[in-house]
């Protein structure tokens, strides 16, 4: 199917039967209220948690949809939304709650690909990374908010500058053939970091996610890793140099996913500034260090983009079912590129699962690790690949694998233990060596002698 027309097609799919929805923007009580509102509404699939507090003592609450809600299922990859990082960029924020609404009403309407798509996923929805800032953004109102008023958290910091910076870490370490992936994170990293960013670090150390989306506001763009140049010589907030990761073809798709569903975004002229395809690599937009999605794949297994929504920071109300319209078929699209690539278990000879074991693409120096079941998820575009499987103790495994157009292919691995002699084995292959030696033909002292210098 051509490219332009599956976005037409998946429209058409989702306003089959569509509910009308209040747009109105939900302060944090009202936040919160819509969030258990639509958990009681779908409750066998959808619950709510909290993964900390906000500076202020507001819960940063994620509303997650699931036929199993609160378990992973292996094979079953995990997503996430996360909005409001700057407080004063609100539409995201208000198209999560939209988003929540809709797939539970569409998901009790019977809609085929809500369900499968709830079923097959895990979707984790953050409609607030900072509450706090949103309060403060919200007494201003959208008619006199500042540009800058409510962007940083209580304490006056930028969430998305705050952190711990492993892009240096990682152009360093490639210039000795390091790695760039799964960094580690300096000793000292929780006295730098924020309370939020503290609780999204730990959250997303905690669940195998494999694809998110982090929603902002001020342009309209989908924005890509990497966002922070290497070449540092140049301190202008505007200088720009294209930083492409190891899988940018694949960062590309995604972004253009989402810019292509969108009304508007795929044309390229909006806010005074041009993108093509209304994508761009973030490093040769500006350079950005200590951001959210670079974090996202340098230190864990999850592909994160910046979807930027909307010129104006803090829409008006009457804007917000426009917005929602141009975006939902895009946010429901953009979920949907999770299922791609391959996925497996990675087990040993008993069919246990593996947790940590390495999976590899030759040609792409970028690796993703199993979870603790010992299933891997790596996202690839359609094509044929080498792919190893290696983890401490085990011999790796290689195998070909061809990735197709739709779902994603299953690639198992099945791992033999090491062979590790015993240190009697050892001596006595030693002994068996010197016997050989016996039946050598002796030589004169003095060579030996050399011999054994």
């Amino acid at each position: 199917m051509a490219r332009w027309l599956r976005p037409l097609v998946g429209a058409l799919l989702l306003l089959e039967g569509a509910a009308a929805l209040s747009f109105l923007h939900h302060r944090y009580e009202e936040l919160v209220q819509a969030l258990f509102r639509v958990q009681s509404q779908c409750p066998y699939v959808t619950r709510i948690y909290s993964i900390g507090r906000s500076v202020e003592g507001r819960h940063l609450y994620v509303l997650e949809f699931s036929d199993y809600p609160g378990i992973h299922e292996p094979l079953e990859p995990e997503f996430k939304y996360v909005g409001n990082m700057h407080g004063n960029e609100v539409l995201g924020r208000e198209l999560l709650l939209q988003l929540s609404e809709f797939l539970c009403e569409e998901y009790r309407r019977g809609n085929e690909r809500i369900t499968r798509l709830i079923h097959d996923t895990r979707i984790h929805i953050m409609p607030s990374m900072n509450p706090d800032g949103y309060e403060v953004a919200a007494k201003q109102g959208p008619e006199s908010n500042g540009y800058l008023t409510g962007r940083n958290n209580a304490n006056g910091v930028d969430l998305n500058r705050n952190f711990p910076d492993l892009n240096t870490l990682m152009y360093y370490s490639r210039e000795i053939s390091g790695p760039n992936h799964h960094i580690p994170l300096p000793e000292n990293w929780k006295s730098q970091v924020e309370p939020e960013t503290l609780a999204v670090i730990q959250w997303i150390s905690g669940y195998n996610f494999v694809l998110s989306a982090n929603l902002h506001g001020g342009a309209v763009v989908a924005n890509y890793p990497y966002d922070k140049s290497q070449d540092q010589r140049f301190r202008s907030h505007r200088h720009t140099v294209n930083t492409p990761t190891p899988d940018d073809k694949l960062f590309q798709k995604l972004a253009k996913t989402y810019s292509y569903a969108h009304s508007w975004m795929h044309r390229g002229w909006n806010c005074g500034d041009y993108f093509a395809d209304g994508i761009t690599n973030g490093a040769s937009w500006y350079s950005l260090s200590k951001g959210m999605q670079d974090f996202n794949y340098l230190y864990t297994n999850c592909f994160e983009i910046t979807l930027e929504l909307s010129c104006n920071k803090f829409p008006p109300e009457e804007d917000l079912e426009r917005q929602w319209m141009a975006n939902r078929e895009a946010l429901v699209a953009f979920i949907e590129e999770v299922h791609q690539g391959i996925k497996g278990m990675v087990s040993d000879e008993n069919n246990n699962g593996i947790a940590g074991a390495v999976i590899s693409v030759q040609g792409i120096s970028h690796d993703i690790t199993s979870g603790d079941m010992g299933d891997y998820f790596r996202l690839l575009l359609p094509g044929t690949y080498t792919v190893t499987a290696s983890a401490e103790g085990y011999q790796p495994l290689t195998v070909t694998a061809t990735v197709g157009p739709a779902a994603p292919s299953l690639v198992h691995f099945q791992l033999k233990q090491e062979v590790v002699r015993k240190p009697a084995e050892r001596k006595a292959s030693g002994t068996r060596m010197n016997n050989k030696a016996l039946h050598k033909k002796v030589v004169p002292r003095a060579t030996r002698r050399g011999t054994r210098r």
